[in-house]
């Protein structure tokens, strides 16, 4: 009986998605893909997880699409799935390897990471990555096109001028010059990365979790905005509406203010 290709766990609701192809350095077939959508919408529904960690089995987090089953060298991994049910292209026309929830999805980037699985990367809400991680778009090595958004997020990550050279040349970049660009939101020895992230996870569990939901909602809706003045429009809305539904807005002011105190 062969392990399944993606393998999960909770712990202290914190919900942990492991990629588990490490013979194909992760490559995402239908059955990878079917499994870490499967378990990404599945945690979004559950009332015992509010965070989610996604990582890669050891040496890779993942090496892209599986061209192998592509091209049709090897067998299908898994039948078609019906329209709604998997990874699919969005009507704003993004490929969503990721389904898009309500809870903050981080990624805990353990090695290699390029071209689709980059831009599941991308797809996650904050990444921290091992010092063993290598990032890199090689679409063009390859001779195919993205879809699954990294053109543009890639370019709302780094910058319009350094993704279109990491696209062009297909060079790979280091954990270190990724968290430079912006990539990342922190480098952590190889041993640290999986403690780390979910250490990170623990954090956002302990808050509020329906403010913590409804700030993830803002800051995605945040990045469709044309203009400054439209996004403080979507600031000023939220949080008037937000204080309007509160019962006791202070009521959690000493447990807040005693966490504070303890940071500084």
């Amino acid at each position: 009986m062969t392990d399944p290709v993606v393998l999960t766990s909770v712990t202290d609701r914190v919900l942990t998605i492991t990629l588990n192809r490490p013979e194909a350095r992760n490559a995402l077939n239908r059955a990878v893909m079917y499994g870490l959508w499967d378990a990404v919408t599945a945690a979004n529904t559950d009332p015992e997880i509010d965070a989610v960690v996604i990582t890669g089995a050891d040496p890779a987090f993942s090496a892209g699409v599986d061209l192998k089953e592509v091209s049709g060298a090897v067998p299908q991994s898994a039948p078609p799935r019906p329209v709604g049910e998997g990874p699919e292209r969005m009507p704003n026309g993004l490929y969503r390897f990721v389904p898009d929830i309500d809870k903050p999805i981080i990624g805990a980037i353990n090695g290699v990471c390029v071209t689709g699985g980059l831009e599941i990367a991308l797809q996650c809400t904050i990444l921290v990555a091992s010092d063993q991680a290598r990032f890199g778009d090689t679409h063009a090595r390859v001779g195919i096109m993205p879809g699954g958004g990294l053109t543009v997020l890639l370019a709302q990550a780094v910058g319009w001028r350094a993704a279109v050279e990491l696209s062009l040349t297909a060079r790979f970049v280091t954990a270190d010059e990724a968290l430079r660009l912006g990539l990342v939101n922190h480098v952590v020895p190889h041993a640290e990365l999986l403690p780390y992230a979910q250490g990170l996870a623990g954090e956002i569990v302990r808050n509020d979790q329906r403010a913590v939901r409804r700030l993830l909602q803002h800051y995605k809706a945040m990045a469709n905005v044309a203009t400054l003045d439209q996004a403080h429009l979507l600031e000023g809305v939220m949080a008037e509406t937000w204080y309007a539904t509160l019962e006791k807005p202070g009521a959690n002011f000493e447990d807040v203010a005693s966490r504070g105190r303890a940071q500084i």
